[in-house]
């Protein structure tokens, strides 16, 4: 293997060793550390919102949302079918019901198909959404920023107010993602919605090892989101607990990592551009596959670079196979997720009018992304896939 050039790793060249190693001069390594008040600060500032809550994880922040949303068992929530199973689980931790819907052209759920379901198969009974097969209550929406692309917000907005849904915004994989133009414009991905949920696991645009954070349009939102995720502490002297909580808190030696990680979000954003540029170079004349945009009025943070393939370049060949010959080609690839609603545990949900997803399931990969990429390695890793899938440019 002549070089190896990753998937998607952390970048830390900046201050993360000075914050880490100052938490643990302090002492304070678990909770209540000024590093998580600072980095939820930052949050808070850097997305123009009053107030950020840091949490374990992203799926955890999802699920606080859900219990804030006021989802109950046996109600329904809609959820896209092309996303990784984390943003599905805390609905069923609230004993609800997903229902899968298909993706646009970005990836991201349909707004189209959203409001077909709404209309055709649900029913408003006292400002209320219900589904009239069921009689079950559709409660909320989860919308995912599949890698980085924000989706069509506007219209799900305007859906979503029309049908009474609450509107759970996974940007997970989309800090730093905005909108440039229309009516949003300025809005970035997690503060359109009701809630807003965001990731720093290993490999997202910065992390803190793992940990996540959630965001309300109220204030007051997330700073009961915050009560939750520490155990629902009302008398944390005499351990006096009026709600059910969860051990959902972040340290502060992840909130030391994430200190340093936004202070250099945006240098990670911008070469996040910068490389995507490069790949669309090397990709432009290639006749396997494309390299997929984002979406047009938006400025992206770019987290994931993905190609779709042509099927009728694959030539019978298996994803797997592709993969595993890139990887022995020292170039790291990921294929998308199989669709959730085909999973086990999902097979009995409702999947409506799933077309487009199947196809982007089967032919998208995930190419080399991670912020330390150099020229030589983007020019590498696209001479690499492009012998392997045969594209032959001009």
């Amino acid at each position: 293997m002549k070089r190896f050039v990753p998937l998607s790793i952390p970048n830390f060249n900046g201050n993360e060793k000075k914050y880490v190693d100052d938490a643990l001069e302090q002492g304070w390594v678990s909770t209540g550390g000024a590093y998580i008040t600072r980095l939820e600060q930052q949050l808070a500032e850097f997305l123009k919102v009053d107030r950020a809550a840091a949490c374990q994880s992203g799926t955890s922040g999802l699920h606080l949302a859900l219990v804030e949303c006021g989802v109950q068992p046996g109600d329904m929530v809609i959820v896209p079918t092309l996303t990784f199973i984390a943003a599905v689980n805390p609905v069923r931790y609230q004993f609800a019901e997903p229902v899968f819907m298909d993706c646009d052209e970005s990836l991201c759920l349909d707004p189209e198909k959203l409001a077909e379901f709404c209309e055709k198969e649900c029913k408003l009974e006292a400002q209320q959404l219900v589904h009239k097969k069921s009689g079950r209550v559709v409660k909320a929406v989860i919308v995912v920023h599949v890698f980085g692309n924000l989706a069509d917000m506007e219209a799900i907005m305007s859906i979503a107010g029309k049908y009474h849904l609450k509107v759970v915004e996974d940007a997970t994989e989309a800090l730093g993602s905005h909108y440039t133009a229309g009516k949003l414009a300025g809005r970035y991905a997690g503060t359109i919605g009701d809630f807003g949920v965001y990731s720093f696991n290993g490999n997202k645009i910065i992390t803190t090892g793992g940990g996540g954070a959630v965001t309300a349009r109220c204030a007051d939102e997330v700073e009961h989101l915050k009560y939750l995720s520490t155990q629902a502490k009302d008398d944390p002297q005499f351990y006096i607990h009026n709600e059910i909580g969860y051990n959902y808190r972040m340290t502060n030696l992840q909130a030391a990592l994430g200190v340093a990680q936004m202070e250099e979000l945006q240098q990670f954003i911008e070469t996040k551009h910068r490389n995507y540029i490069l790949y669309k170079e090397r990709f432009r004349e290639v006749s396997f596959g494309t390299l997929l945009p984002f979406r047009e009025g938006t400025c992206s943070n770019q987290w994931f670079y993905s190609l779709q393939l042509r099927e009728d370049r694959l030539q019978g060949k298996d994803m797997r196979d592709i993969i595993g010959a890139l990887q022995e080609r020292g170039i790291q690839t990921r294929a998308i997720w199989g669709l959730i609603h085909e999973q086990k545990p999902y097979r009995q949900n409702i999947a409506y009018k799933i077309e487009k997803a199947p196809c982007y399931s089967a032919t998208v990969l995930n190419i080399p992304s991670s912020t330390q990429l150099t020229e030589e390695d983007i020019c590498y890793a696209a001479e690499q896939i492009t012998e392997v899938l045969g594209g032959d440019e001009g």
